[in-house]
């Protein structure tokens, strides 16, 4: 019940033509604490109930436990989540033998992308494609549950 990836920033959009596949995602949050985030997604056609607690002192790994609810639900969970929707398109990307999903953001947090690897451990290697940047894996900023409360578009 443990999920370790790492975040990069992207520098540039060809990531959408090297991706197979593309879903809007909305989600919001029951509870944004740090140390237990309890998100509701609704992604393409499918609900989500998501919990993820504290990450490790690098930022890579944190429990995640995550149950498919109907979309009925899910719709219904967010009218009562904190204020601060997330609204964005996930684009998936193979790179090697590792999946990139890119987060392209909408709304408030709009021009902010990112990229999310998921990995065995946080030491295993894999490839970088050249729209990768900066390394965020960590920075509190770039999560979703702060963006919901603070988004990109105030940080300037």
């Amino acid at each position: 019940m443990t999920e370790t990836e790492r975040k990069f920033l992207v520098l540039a959009d060809t990531y959408k033509t090297e991706s197979y596949t593309h879903k809007r995602i909305t989600q919001g949050y029951l509870s944004s604490v740090p140390d237990r985030t309890v998100r509701v997604r609704i992604k393409g056609e499918k609900g989500y109930l998501t919990i993820k607690g504290r990450g490790n002192a690098s930022g890579t790994t944190r429990l995640e436990w995550e149950k498919e609810i109907p979309v009925a639900e899910a719709e219904q969970l967010l009218a009562i989540c904190e204020p601060g929707a997330i609204d964005k398109v996930r684009y998936e990307v193979k790179v090697g033998s590792h999946v990139y999903e890119v987060d392209e953001f909408f709304g408030e947090n709009e021009g902010l992308v990112i990229a999310e690897i998921e990995l065995a451990d946080e030491y295993e290697d894999f490839e970088k494609p050249q729209w990768l940047g900066e390394e965020v894996t960590g920075t509190e900023k770039y999560y979703n549950a702060y963006l919901s409360r603070n988004p990109y578009n105030t940080w300037k």
